[in-house]
């Protein structure tokens, strides 16, 4: 980016947003306006119609403007819950198109990357989907390329897996405009202590919850990743042991000393959760979601969902359901 140039960042956002996600762009981009005595970033929140959004914490934000009224940009990022839809898919979609081809970088923050997706933007590109809606994306774009990296910049769309990963963008956006010293007293002004840039993977808790996946020692980290393919159809301990050249007796030890608990056991957590994404964030029926984590049928399903949440996968959409936000519309249970 040219030196001295005002960069403006549009902000669009969809009821039931992250808050974190936008405060996290915006702050930094304050913070280096102040430190570099500068006007260096300028940006406008936006909404579909104009007017005001409940965030998911709901606290109410005000944009000031619609998106058919929206200022030219020079970087445009989604905010919105997985569910997040255009009132009117036709008009919005279509001045997101039409904003790619006039030179706008596009992107979306955590959720927002659903909706950015559904606008046809990311065809052909590769981004980043936060590992707690990967099912999801994946089952609604199974033609969309995506990774488990924390930010990707594919051409012009920039897609960010999270809040933490908003505040690495905009020191990157940051360092490109008014350089490497501005950037880190930006990181130190918030005690931000690793500035992450693309190739860093996202940590992913494991089932157990006491560990992230990058902690996982070899063979168990193989087995996992092999599992996480076979969510649809799931492969026997044996196999897996049989394909990283281990016994199934030594894979269980090595789960049992890593894990706490057995590949088995394991796995299945890991189809449960899938099973929750698309319970979430999906229209999937129940007899749908078995099948894509591998159940035969909804009454298998239902027995290992149970188990996992206290709950039938049907009673937890409807309560999910219950604390939609206004205009993010209810998934149907069937």
């Amino acid at each position: 980016m040219p030196e001295n140039k005002i960069i403006h960042l549009g902000f669009l956002i969809f009821p039931g947003f992250p808050m974190a996600c936008l405060t996290s762009m915006i702050e930094p981009l304050r913070a280096a306006n102040e430190i570099s005595e500068t006007q260096s970033f300028h940006w406008t929140l936006i909404s579909e119609t104009g007017e005001r959004v409940d965030a998911s914490a709901k606290v109410w934000f005000d944009p000031s403007v619609s998106l058919s009224e929206a200022p030219d940009v020079d970087f445009l990022f989604l905010l919105s819950p997985p569910m997040g839809r255009f009132a009117d898919p036709k008009h919005g979609n279509g001045v997101l198109r039409s904003m790619a081809r006039h030179g706008t970088t596009l992107g979306g923050v955590s959720g927002g990357v659903f909706p950015l997706a559904r606008s046809g933007v990311l065809a052909g590109h590769t981004c980043s989907v936060h590992w707690c809606y990967d099912a999801a994306f994946a089952d609604e774009f199974p033609e969309i390329d995506k990774t488990d990296e924390v930010i990707m910049l594919d051409r012009r769309c920039y897609t960010v897996s999270g809040a933490a990963a908003a505040f690495d963008l905009a020191l990157m956006l940051i360092e490109r405009a008014l350089g490497p010293a501005i950037m880190t007293e930006v990181a130190c002004w918030f005690q931000h202590p690793l500035v992450r840039g693309q190739g860093v993977r996202q940590r992913i808790p494991t089932v157990t919850a006491t560990s992230t996946d990058d902690m996982l020692p070899e063979p168990v980290a193989s087995a996992v990743a092999m599992f996480a393919e076979h969510i649809e159809t799931p492969l026997s301990v044996l196999d897996v042991a049989d394909r990283i050249n281990v016994s199934a007796r030594q894979l269980e030890r090595h789960f049992k000393k890593a894990t706490g608990t057995s590949p088995s056991l394991y796995f299945r957590g890991m189809r449960m959760a899938a099973a929750r994404q698309l319970v979430m964030y999906s229209n999937k029926t129940m007899a749908d979601i078995a099948l894509s984590c591998g159940y035969s049928s909804v009454a298998s399903l239902n027995q290992y969902y149970r188990a996992a949440y206290g709950l039938s996968p049907s009673e937890d959409r409807r309560k999910i359901n219950m604390f939609r936000v206004r205009d993010n519309k209810s998934v149907p249970s069937v």
